[in-house]
C-alpha cells in the first residue's frame, strides 16, 4: 500500500510540478526576448536624441553643407559611462561631411540596425533631416555593453522573483498532495492489520469520494472470494464426508479377511472391499472431473466444430453393455443428418456418461432409457429415463454437488450432475430438467448455441 501511495504521491507532484518548470522556461525566453527588445528600444531613443544635437550643428549655404562642432561639446555630446559612441554627418550625396571615418551610412530603409566598426559591435542609428531645405544624414553607433547590462537587469528582475514563486508554488503543491493522500493511509493501516481470514468489507467512512469506487471494488472482491472460499470449503467437507464411508467399509473389511481363516469368507471379504474400492475409485473420478471442469479453473476453452449426432451416437454405443447387465433397454434416436456445433469432444463425452450413468442408475429395471439428438429450433440433445419423477420443487437442487434424492436406492456420488452442468456451461448450454413425454421417468435436456 506504501508502495502503490508513493507511486500516486509521485504521479500527482510530476503532473503539477512539470507544467511549473515549463511555466519557468516560457518565463525566462520571453523574458530574454522582451529584455533585448526594450533595450534596443531605449538605446535607439539616446542614439536619435544624440543625433538631433548634431543636427543643430550642421550649417547649410548656397548649396553648401557644413558642420560645427566645438571639441569640448563634442566630448561632453558623447559622453557615456559604458560604451563608446561614435558618428559621422553626410550630405544628400551620400559624402561625409565630418565624423568617424570607419562609420558608414546605413541605408535608408533601415534607421536602425546593428554592425561591426573597428571590430566592435555596434547599435547604428540613421537619422535623416533638412538644414535650410538641403538633405542631411547622420548615423550615430553605440557599443552594446550598457545596452547589454540593462537587458540582463530587466532578466533579472523578471525571472528571479519568477523562481521564487515557482520555488514556493512547488512547495504549496508538494505540501498540498501530502495532506490531500493523508486520508489514504487510515486505509492503508486498516487492510494491513486484517487478519487473511477476514474477508469482512472495508469500512468507507473517512475515505475521500475518489476512492470510494476502488474501496467498493475491492469490497465486491472479498464477497466474491468469500462466497467462492465457502463453497469450497464445504465442497472439502461434503468430499470428505462422502470418502469417509467408503474408507471405513474398506478398514472394515480388511480387517474382517485379516482375522478370517476360512478362504470362502476371505474371499468374500475382499469382493466386498474391491466394490468398496470401486465405489471409492468412481468419487475421487468424478470429483477430479468436477474441478477440472470448473469454470474458475478453465483457462481456456477450445472449442472446435464436432457433430452432435455422431458424438451421442458413439457414446450411447459404449454404454449398450452396461445397460443389457442392467436389464435396461438403452436406445438412440438420430437427427437424420450431421449436427455440427461449437464444442470440446472430450467434455462433451464426460457429460454424457454421467447423464447415461445416471440414466441407468435410477431406472427401474427393465426400463427404458433414451438419448436423442434434435436440431430445432436449436441443436441438443436430451436423456430420458423410466426412474422416479424428480419433484419440481428438487428440479434445481439435483444439480448440487452431493445432493442425492431421498428414498431412492441407487448407489451414487450426488456428483454427476453437477459434473453436468458445469461442462453445460463451459459450452454456453443450457440444462432443463422435465417430465418424461410418456409421463413416466424423467428427461434432461442440453440446448447448445446455434448450429454454425
Amino acid at each position: 500500500m506504501r508502495a502503490a501511495s508513493a507511486t500516486l504521491r509521485g504521479q500527482l507532484l510530476r503532473w503539477l510540478l512539470i507544467p511549473l518548470c515549463l511555466l519557468f522556461v516560457v518565463v525566462v525566453a520571453t523574458s530574454v526576448l522582451l529584455a533585448g527588445r526594450l533595450s534596443d528600444r531605449v538605446n535607439d531613443s539616446e542614439l536619435v536624441e544624440i543625433a538631433r544635437e548634431l543636427a543643430l550643428h550642421v550649417r547649410a549655404a548656397d548649396g553648401h553643407v557644413g558642420f560645427d562642432l566645438a571639441p569640448d561639446a563634442e566630448r561632453t555630446l558623447l559622453l557615456d559611462p559604458f560604451d563608446t559612441l561614435r558618428y559621422a554627418v553626410f550630405d544628400a550625396t551620400g559624402a561625409r561631411i565630418a565624423g568617424d571615418a570607419e562609420l558608414a551610412l546605413p541605408p535608408a530603409g533601415a534607421p536602425f540596425h546593428d554592425a561591426r566598426v573597428g571590430g566592435a559591435a555596434v547599435r547604428v542609428a540613421r537619422y535623416a533631416t533638412r538644414v535650410d531645405g538641403t538633405p542631411v544624414a547622420i548615423a550615430v553607433a553605440s557599443t552594446r555593453h550598457g545596452n547589454d547590462a540593462l537587458a540582463r537587469d530587466i532578466v533579472a528582475g523578471v525571472v528571479l522573483p519568477s523562481l521564487a514563486l515557482i520555488l514556493i508554488a512547488g512547495a504549496l503543491v508538494a505540501w498540498g498532495v501530502r495532506r490531500g493522500l493523508a486520508p489514504l493511509d487510515p486505509l492503508r493501516h486498516a487492510v494491513a492489520a486484517r487478519s487473511h481470514r477476514d474477508l469482512s468489507p472495508v469500512p468507507t467512512a473517512g475515505v475521500p469520494a475518489e476512492v470510494r469506487p476502488l474501496v467498493a471494488a475491492i469490497n465486491d472482491l472479498l464477497a466474491r472470494l468469500d462466497e467462492v472460499l465457502g463453497v469450497q470449503n464445504r465442497f472439502i467437507a461434503d468430499a470428505a464426508h462422502e470418502m469417509r464411508t467408503p474408507v471405513a467399509g474398506m478398514k472394515a473389511h480388511i480387517e474382517l479377511a485379516l482375522r478370517e481363516e476360512d478362504p470362502a469368507r476371505v474371499k468374500a471379504s475382499l469382493a466386498h472391499l474391491y466394490v468398496s474400492v470401486e465405489r471409492m475409485t468412481r468419487l475421487v473420478g468424478q470429483l477430479l472431473a468436477l474441478a477440472r471442469n470448473e469454470p474458475t479453473t478453465v483457462k481456456a476453452l477450445e472449442l472446435a466444430p464436432l457433430d452432435l449426432a455422431q458424438v451421442a451416437f458413439d457414446v450411447t454405443t459404449e454404454w449398450v453393455p452396461h445397460a443389457y447387465r442392467h436389464g435396461i433397454d438403452l436406445g438412440f434416436e438420430g437427427a437424420g443428418r450431421h449436427v455440427t456445433i461449437a464444442g470440446d469432444a472430450g467434455r462433451l463425452t464426460e457429460l454424457l456418461n454421467n447423464l447415461i450413468d445416471n440414466a441407468i442408475r435410477y431406472s427401474r429395471e427393465g426400463g427404458r432409457v433414451t438419448v436423442r439428438v434434435l436440431t430445432t429450433p436449436t441443436p441438443r440433445v436430451s436423456v430420458s429415463d423410466d426412474g422416479p419423477t424428480i419433484p419440481v420443487a428438487e428440479r434445481e437442487r439435483v444439480f448440487e454437488r452431493f445432493h442425492r434424492l431421498l428414498g431412492t436406492r441407487a448407489d451414487g456420488s450426488g456428483l454427476g450432475l453437477a459434473i453436468v452442468r458445469e461442462i453445460a456451461s463451459l459450452h454456453g448450454a443450457t440444462i432443463r430438467l422435465e417430465d418424461d413425454v410418456d409421463g413416466v421417468g424423467n428427461t434432461f435436456t442440453i440446448e447448445f448455441p446455434g448450429p454454425l
